[in-house]
């Protein structure tokens, strides 16, 4: 049966654990290739195992792969893994085929440079393939620190399919870190995730660049990215295009940083939702700077659950660029579980506090009348918001835009056009 190459790359040197996830023709790498297939024999449940101590989890499909740093007598430690997924047009085995890298030009002697991984990942295209097996993930890393994602190639989820269905009924078929440390991924393209292409959750110090992430601008619920419960997280220097957020930021996030992304189509950068079920947000440091908002239904955009709790603050939204956009500058804080009723809701005594929300130097053109929307809760007001330097204008020849407020209070600074709305 026809196999599409793929290849996953784990490596240890000298008590120092790096490991790589790589898509590239040629990449260098000093370390020791070390793998014997009769090594990785231990199958419980169909996760095969390699005991040691730094691990990483791939998942793939049901069928994860348990990943742990391998001692060698030599004093060094080295792992590679190259896996082969079957085409997303064949049907697939029950567990992942594992192949030798020394059957793929690695040398392994401790000196050669010979790493050559190539392919592109691909999801089974059918809904029904994934009938029994568990759809909350597919490809996972799950507490390593140190890992390396990168190069050239294609993650491609096949969410084609899945769109017509209910989103309930949608695997999360994305690339996720969970509980991971100073780790980068860095110039892959993902394309037609299921839903989100990139989960980053309940990790520090996370760096993402140079990435490319597309799906219809009428797919939904494909983010580009979506953070949560992270911090320390910058991304950098990529083109997002899907039917959601470019970037979405959750509950219990701080220092995050979103810069140089070109976004569109979409829902624009989004903090939030924020405070489904009730919980209590502890949101902070969230800096979104030089971004181009092209064609999106939201650009600089924080939304809250009416029935959540806790803050939202020291948010600040800069340099940006707006073409075509629907809701450029927008505060929400009337989601709630009523079908079809979001932004007309019985009004709550509860409210996500936000405050201290800086918008600096955001121009271009809006495709809506109301160019600006601090819906903010009337039980818990919006404080210190700051709109500084804006000038926002109608995509229609000789039509005007507006603000409008609700209990946001806060200052204006140079020009800001159209007319603020704050209150005091």
């Amino acid at each position: 049966m026809m196999q599409r190459f793929k290849a996953a790359l784990l490596l240890k040197r000298n008590n120092l654990c790096i490991h790589s996830l790589r898509f590239l023709n040629q990449y260098h790498t000093r370390t020791l290739y070390s793998l014997l297939d009769t090594t990785i024999t231990n199958e419980l449940d169909n996760q095969v195992l390699v005991e040691g101590k730094a691990w990483s989890r791939i998942a793939i499909l049901n069928r994860p792969l348990v990943l742990n740093c391998l001692s060698t007598t030599m004093g060094f430690y080295a792992l590679m893994l190259i896996f082969g997924l079957y085409s997303a047009d064949l049907p697939f085995s029950s567990a992942a085929t594992i192949f030798s890298v020394l059957n793929y030009g690695a040398k392994a002697d401790g000196k050669t440079d010979d790493t050559n991984l190539i392919g592109t990942i691909s999801s089974p295209s059918s809904p029904s393939v994934w009938s029994g097996r568990d759809t909350s993930k597919w490809l996972t890393f799950n507490g390593v620190t140190g890992l390396l994602i990168t190069g050239t190639g294609t993650i491609n989820g096949h969410g084609m399919n899945w769109w017509s269905q209910s989103c309930s009924d949608h695997p999360n078929l994305s690339l996720s870190l969970i509980s991971c440390k100073q780790s980068t991924i860095s110039g892959i393209y993902f394309i037609n995730s299921a839903q989100e292409h990139l989960v980053i959750y309940q990790s520090n110090d996370i760096l993402i660049k140079n990435m490319h992430i597309t799906a219809p601008g009428n797919s939904p619920n494909t983010d580009g990215i979506h953070i949560e419960a992270s911090q320390n997280v910058l991304v950098n220097n990529s083109i997002i295009a899907t039917g959601d957020d470019c970037v979405s930021i959750g509950d219990m996030t701080s220092n995050i940083n979103v810069t140089f992304v070109n976004c569109g189509p979409g829902h624009g950068v989004s903090i939030g939702s924020l405070g489904k079920n009730g919980n209590s947000v502890k949101v902070e440091n969230i800096h979104v700077k030089r971004v181009n908002f092209k064609g999106t239904t939201n650009g600089a955009r924080i939304k809250t659950w009416q029935v959540g709790l806790g803050y939202a603050r020291k948010i600040s939204f800069e340099h940006i660029t707006l073409q075509s956009v629907q809701n450029p500058i927008y505060i929400d804080q009337y989601y709630c579980d009523i079908k079809g009723a979001r932004g007309n809701c019985a009004q709550k005594s509860t409210g996500v506090h936000i405050s201290e929300v800086t918008y600096n130097d955001i121009v271009g053109t809006s495709s809506t009348y109301v160019a600006i929307n601090l819906n903010c809760s009337q039980s818990v007001a919006c404080n210190g918001i700051t709109l500084s330097s804006i000038k926002i204008q109608s995509d229609k020849s000789g039509q005007q835009v507006i603000s409008k407020c609700t209990n946001a209070h806060g200052t204006n600074s140079g020009v800001v056009q159209p007319k603020s709305c704050l209150q005091p």
